[in-house]
Parts: structure tokens; sequence; C-alpha cells
């Protein structure tokens, strides 16, 4: 099927567009600036994250590290606690990385130009399209998934959104509607008509500058597109956690910093085996992986939480220090930390969910009195 628009379809396509995006756009911190580090941390922040999330965030973190150089000097553990709850912390920490290179290599410039952007860790296609043509006028198309959807109605395209090699289709379709003397402007109305009319599911035809050129809409099919490859559903995977308390202090490790939630503080635990009982696991968890002989009091709670490829059923158990010295297997460090002091600390939201819940789970399993001591 056909998917090339003639010039002057393109001519009025695209006026259609930023005339539309003039008055109906929404009032966002990040189109306050032309910063590019501003746009920078705002597209790293929007990556997988709904705009209404992020927008607080974004606030608090220019409020802290409002230029390149304060970034780059900041420790990491703090750039953590900064972006606590935001979530996909490989995003953080490669934006940090980033900003030291630029620091250490480019004397604190940032570039202009696509390719000297995905040179950049954790600067993909998407991010350096972005910024190159918002901050710096630069003729690239952004494909993200709310321009995905624009385009698959547009053309009655049937390639999967969610198929990687999808991509080069999509990428192809959007740069022949990109305007190139307006594309920072461009962007940001495809990605707006997306978001707020082309929407997922009732999508606000009526509404929309461009339907004169959908064939979805003409073919009245909006519902088919786009079109997805099913996901499989996600594994869960059950783990056994354990808050130790000694001397009035608790114990929290951290997490090596390439991985997972890389950097991030939590307490001692793994995963359930079968035929295993939850208490059984956290005791034999703390031991194993740190090296104290603990005894388990009750269940604090139980938390669900969702990661992008597996979900995770927590058991958390209040346990009493009885005897040992840490020694790490898998975490990188150790803290006996007074509960009053976790707020210090980056955890996963996950860990974030109970912590209110430390100091009375203890006081209501084991009484006031916090056990033996013992060396660390």
């Amino acid at each position: 099927m056909k998917r090339e628009l003639t010039p002057d379809q393109l001519r009025d396509f695209r006026k259609r567009l930023l005339d539309w995006y003039r008055r109906h756009r929404r009032i966002l911190p990040w189109r306050r600036t032309r910063d590019p580090y501003a746009i920078w941390v705002s597209e790293v922040m929007l990556q997988q994250t709904q705009v209404k999330t992020v927008i607080p965030y974004y606030r608090r973190f220019l409020g802290r590290f409002p230029d390149l150089a304060a970034l780059a000097h900041a420790p990491l553990q703090e750039v953590l606690k900064v972006w606590e709850g935001l979530g996909y912390y490989t995003r953080v920490r490669n934006l940090h990385r980033a900003a030291q290179r630029l620091v250490r290599e480019n004397g604190g410039a940032l570039p202009a130009a696509y390719e000297q952007w995905k040179q950049l860790p954790g600067v993909g296609e998407y991010i350096a399209a972005a910024i190159s043509s918002i901050a710096f006028q630069q003729p690239c198309a952004v494909v993200d998934g709310n321009v995905k959807r624009v385009l698959s109605r547009l053309f009655l395209c049937d390639e999967p959104v969610n198929r990687s090699p999808s991509s080069g289709v999509f990428g192809s379709l959007a740069d022949q509607l990109l305007d190139r003397d307006k594309p920072g402007d461009h962007n940001q109305a495809m990605m707006e008509l997306g978001a707020t009319v082309c929407r997922p599911r009732r999508p606000l035809c009526p509404r929309c500058p461009v339907r004169g050129y959908c064939r979805a809409f003409r073919e009245g099919v909006q519902g088919r597109y786009p079109v997805r490859l099913a996901r499989t559903a996600l594994p869960e995977v059950s783990v056994a956690v354990g808050v130790v308390h000694r001397e009035g202090r608790v114990l929290i490790t951290q997490r090596r910093e390439k991985g997972l939630l890389g950097g991030l503080w939590e307490f001692p635990g793994g995963k359930i085996q079968p035929n295993e009982s939850p208490a059984q696991a956290c005791r034999r968890e703390i031991h194993e992986e740190v090296g104290l002989v603990v005894e388990v009091g009750t269940r604090i709670a139980r938390i669900k939480h969702a990661y992008s490829h597996f979900k995770v059923m927590l058991q958390v158990f209040s346990c009493r220090y009885l005897r040992g010295k840490v020694r790490l297997k898998g975490p990188v460090n150790f803290q006996w930390v007074w509960p009053e002091e976790l707020e210090n600390y980056p955890f996963p939201a996950a860990n974030r969910k109970f912590l209110p819940l430390i100091q009375q789970s203890w006081e209501r399993f084991f009484g006031p009195d916090d056990g033996p001591g013992g060396d660390e």
C-alpha cells in the first residue's frame, strides 16, 4: 500500500499539525526552556514513564542538579536518592556517567549533532533525535510509542509497534513527515498528538488536525491500530526478605552498581526454594548472603511489585540478630542504621513500601529490648 504524501499534502499536513500544536499543547516545564541539559533530563525521565509522574521529579532533579557540572560532580548515591521512586534506575546511572564523561572529555560542553549524542551512555536513537531536534533544530525525526501509534493509523501500517525490526519502517515514515524547518516543534507536535488525541483507546478523532490524511479514520478501523504482538505473561518470583534488628539498628545492604536496581540499598534476602517456607528461606538467605544467624519473627508485610520482565512477591520478616559477623556474598556494602536514618538511603520502590512498618513490627514481635549484641 502506498505510504507517501505528495509535496503539497506534506506542506498542508505540517502546517495543520503545527497550528494545532501551538494552540493546544500542554504547558510542561521542559517546554519552557531551550537548555539542552534540561531537555536531556526530561527525555531520559519520560522514557517508559507518564508525564504526570515525571513533572515533580523533573523539578526536584533540576533543583538539586541545575546544570551538567552539578550532576557530574555529585556522588552517585545522592543522584540515586533524588531519582528514588521514578524507577528504571539504569536511566539515571547512564545519565550520571554521560555527564561525567562530558565534563572530563569535552569541558562540560554538550554536543549538538545526533551522532555525537549517540556516543554517550544510555543515549539511543530516540533521545539523540529528541535533543538534537528540540534543542539544536537538527532535522532528526523522533519515534516513540505515541508517534508509532499516529503513524500506524495514518498509513494503516501493519508492522507491530513492539517488534524491534519494525523500527526502520516507522523511522522512514516519520522522516517523510518531518518539517525540516521546524523539526523540534514538529516532533513535539507528533508526540503531543499521540498522547492527547490519537490515544490508544477511544481516540478523539474529531479533534485531530490531520484526520483528513488518516486512512484508519477514513475506513473506521482506528481500533485495529497499532498492531501489537501478544505479550507472554510475566513470571512471578517469590522472595523472602529479613529486616535484621541489632541493638536498635537494622541491617541494609547495597546492590552492585551494574544490573537491576544497581547501587540501591535493600534488606537481605532471596528466592524461596521449592518445599521451603518463607521463614525458612529468610533465615537461610540471610545466612548465605551476609553470614548472620538470626531468629525470624512474624511477617511484617507481603509486597507485590512488577518490573519490566517479571513480577515479585516479597515476604518481609522482622528478624533478631543472634550471632555472626557480616560477610558479603552478593552485595558490595552494608550498614547498620537507625530506623530513622533509612530515609537517607535510596531504596527500590518495593522496599520503600514497608519502611514505615519496621519500627512498629519490632516492638510488636520482640518487645522493646533489642536482644544480644555482637561484633559487626
